[in-house]
């Protein structure tokens, strides 16, 4: 079986997609389409080297000088040549020094630094050949000139000579700047090498001259402006002080110490506010100390002591006798008893002890007191006089903010005048002395060889382009190959079985004596040795296919002993008439009884092939002027019997003829006779006569002409299901076997073709 390269069909009209249809495309396709493309490709890629190799032959060559720029973004800041406001050179900044060398400015003092308008080489040699042919076309077509008279001034004629002359620079400039460093080349292309190095050197010099006439002029304006603000600041500074002076002198603020300035009555309220949080501390410690010895004494405990206590020698004398006592008292309660009357002595000297340690306490307790209620009234003292101190400042904290306002306007109005004064100086240096950021590093030499035209690249690109060309071409025509090609187009496009192909094969006469040989009546002559090639060539591929035919209508009409069958072609010339002959003669030579008849009532070529010389045939048969066995020819290497058409008047109406009863009894006759009819049929494209006699036959075989035929066509014509269900089979014709390969599956049949040559051979029998 045969697998199909192009796609299934899609859509109502049974078109097929080819390549980019609704079956993906795998690589082996794609391999299969560039083989099938490879001389469209080759020619077109050919074409495209030639023509580029004749362009790079005969162009003029180019040469290319290169100045090389470097901007210097890490001179020191501090110099005095520094610029008014530092450029920080970042690509940005690059990027518009790029523009600055393409602008008018610079072409315009090259041009007047080398006198290029002046230069006949150079201003002759402006535009390409197109360009030139372009405006003298304009010319030709600038109909208003050819009633109105343009009469140009010099100025006008000098202008546009000047704009030529920019023109025809910046078509040969080229300022790029180099990776991400700093540096720019500049390039200037020109047939002159000389001239060339010439121009790409006035550049870099025109540029480093524009670059410091622009310093000077821009530090000449700055010291301009400087100058007239330095004058407004110095006023400005001078009302600002004497303002603050006479502020100070109206309000009676004068200066305490130190750098902030202030009113007498803020450094006194500082210190009662100090003084004020002394006393609140000594007031929390003289409380804290009174309340601590009233808990002391209010909890009665006798050992518990205060500072002042510790150092009371009444209290230690007394605590020194409590505590001897209290030792003796637990030692005579352990030996003689509590009851004991020297322990209950000792224990009344002890609560005497006690008395009189709490009546000590006391008169500390009440000096603690005291000193309390003093420092009590001393805080109370010093916060009266401090809101009387913060009432009478109250009203001078907005005097003070007014005047703080006034000295900051002041010390930036003296900032200011410090600062454009430096600037001025900076600015009037600078100006008798401007330098300029940028220095030119490689200066330009004439080339020693052309840059342009690039002989190999340009026959590379063109080759390259031409494949290109030739690939887009390739899948053009991939796409318009709707035609039969392979077995799947069959079975899938048609629904039909496919029985074989039959190679385009070369035949003539072949033999001189045997075409010029006498006319025998009832007999063929077959000059032509294409119609008897499976007589003569019986183990060819030809013949074999023909022999799947016999077999494919075996067996789809195995019930019946004769069988009627049509061959048939959707257009003229596909060999239709040919494989017919072909197949009554194989059918014969096996033996088998064949009638062969030439049923093409319009163009009865095979009659004209085989029996030019026939008086009767198929319509007088039909119209019963004569029988069957008068009219038979025969073919005597064959045994095969003709029936041909002899045209004398055209017929009006030969669809009707074959759809006739006359028809049908022909068929039933030689059916008892025959054991195969086969009837060369007229094409399915332009006419309807087989359509309108389907009925009359068996079987049909429908011929397609490999590559020619429209599968599209062939969907439309088979639309017919009377038709289509009698159809055995297709066989394809006039196959390019050389290219069968290209269009076929690997592991198709047909793919091995080319392996097949030794069970075929092409010799005569």
């Amino acid at each position: 079986m045969l697998n199909r390269l192009s796609a299934p069909p899609a859509g109502a009209e049974g078109e097929y997609e080819s390549v980019g249809g609704s079956r993906a495309l795998d690589l082996e396709q794609l391999l299969a389409a560039a083989r099938r493309q490879a001389r469209v490709v080759g020619f077109a890629a050919a074409v495209g080297g030639l023509l580029g190799l004749a362009y790079a032959i005969s162009a003029t060559p180019l040469y290319t000088a290169t100045t090389d720029l470097l901007i210097d973004s890490q001179k020191d800041k501090t110099e005095l040549s520094a610029s008014i406001a530092e450029l920080t050179f970042d690509t940005g900044a690059i990027d518009s020094q790029v523009e600055v060398l393409k602008s008018e400015k610079i072409a315009l003092a090259v041009i007047a630094a080398l006198s290029l308008t002046h230069d006949p080489e150079f201003m002759g040699a402006r535009g390409t050949p197109i360009g030139q042919a372009l405006a003298a076309l304009r010319s030709t077509l600038d109909f208003v000139g050819w009633f109105v008279s343009r009469e140009r001034s010099v100025a006008e004629a000098d202008e546009n000579l000047q704009r030529a002359a920019i023109d025809q620079l910046r078509a040969g400039l080229e300022v790029r700047r180099i990776a991400h460093t700093y540096v720019l080349a500049i390039d200037y292309t020109s047939p002159d090498r000389v001239k060339s190095a010439t121009i790409a050197n006035a550049f870099g010099e025109a540029y480093l001259n524009d670059q410091l006439d622009g310093k000077f002029e821009a530090t000449r304006r700055a010291a301009g402006w400087l100058q007239s603000r330095i004058a407004e600041l110095k006023q400005q500074s001078i009302d600002s002080d004497l303002a603050v002076q006479k502020f100070k002198a109206d309000k009676g603020i004068v200066v305490t110490g130190g750098d902030r300035p202030g009113l007498m009555s803020d450094q006194q309220l500082t210190q009662i506010n100090e003084q004020m949080v002394l006393a609140r501390a000594d007031t929390g410690r003289a409380e804290a100390r009174y309340q601590q010895i009233e808990d002391l004494i209010n909890s009665g405990r006798v050992g518990a002591s205060v500072p002042d206590s510790l150092a009371n020698p009444v209290i230690t004398d007394l605590r020194e006798k409590y505590l001897a006592a209290s030792k003796m008292e637990a030692q005579l309660e352990g030996k003689l008893g509590p009851q004991h009357l020297q322990v209950i002595n000792l224990k009344n000297e002890m609560q005497e002890f006690e008395r009189l340690i709490s009546e000590e306490l006391r008169r500390i307790a009440e000096s603690y007191r005291s000193d309390a209620e003093v420092a009590r009234d001393k805080e109370q003292s010093l916060a009266l006089e401090l809101s009387g101190l913060v009432g009478e400042n109250a009203g001078t904290n907005q005097t003070l903010v007014q005047l703080r306002e006034l000295e900051r306007e002041a010390d930036t109005y003296r900032n200011l005048y410090q600062v454009f004064m430096q600037r001025y100086q900076e600015a009037l240096q600078q100006q008798s002395f401007p330098v300029t950021e940028a220095r030119v590093i490689t200066a330009a030499t004439p080339p020693r060889a052309p840059s342009a035209p690039r002989r190999g690249t340009i026959v590379a690109l063109s080759l390259l382009l031409g494949a290109m060309v030739g690939g887009g071409l390739g899948a053009l025509r991939e796409y318009r190959d709707r035609v039969f090609r392979v077995a799947a187009d069959v079975r899938e496009g048609l629904g039909l079985d496919f029985l074989g192909l039959l190679q385009a094969v070369k035949a003539t006469v072949t033999d001189k004596a045997e075409a010029e040989s006498p006319v025998v009546p009832g007999e063929t002559q077959t000059a032509d040795a294409l119609l008897r090639y499976s007589i003569d060539h019986p183990l060819s591929q030809f013949t074999e296919t023909l022999r799947s035919a016999k077999v494919a209508i075996d067996l789809s009409l195995a019930a019946q002993r004769s069988k009627v069958i049509g061959v048939v072609s959707a257009l003229p010339n596909e060999g239709k008439s040919t494989l017919a002959k072909n197949l009554a003669s194989l059918l014969a030579h096996l033996g088998a009884s064949c009638l062969l008849i030439d049923g093409d009532l319009r163009n009865p070529g095979l009659t004209l092939a085989i029996a030019r010389h026939a008086e009767v045939g198929l319509l007088e048969v039909v119209r019963g002027e004569r029988s069957l066995g008068e009219t038979t020819m025969l073919e005597g290497d064959s045994g095969l019997k003709f029936l041909p058409t002899v045209i004398v008047k055209r017929q009006q109406h030969p669809s009707e003829v074959l759809a006739s009863p006359g028809m049908r009894a022909l068929f039933g006759e030689a059916g008892r006779s025959f054991e195969y009819v086969i009837v060369d049929l007229p094409p399915l494209g332009p006419v309807v006569d087989v359509r309108a006699a389907a009925q009359q036959f068996d079987a049909f075989l429908l011929i397609v002409e490999w590559g020619r035929t429209p599968r599209a066509l062939a969907q439309e014509l088979l639309s017919d299901a009377a038709l289509a269900n009698k159809c055995v089979g297709v066989i394809y014709n006039k196959v390019d076997i050389d290219r069968v390969n290209l269009y076929e599956s690997y592991g198709s049949t047909d793919y091995y073709y080319y392996g097949y040559g030794a069970y075929y051979h092409r010799e005569r029998a």
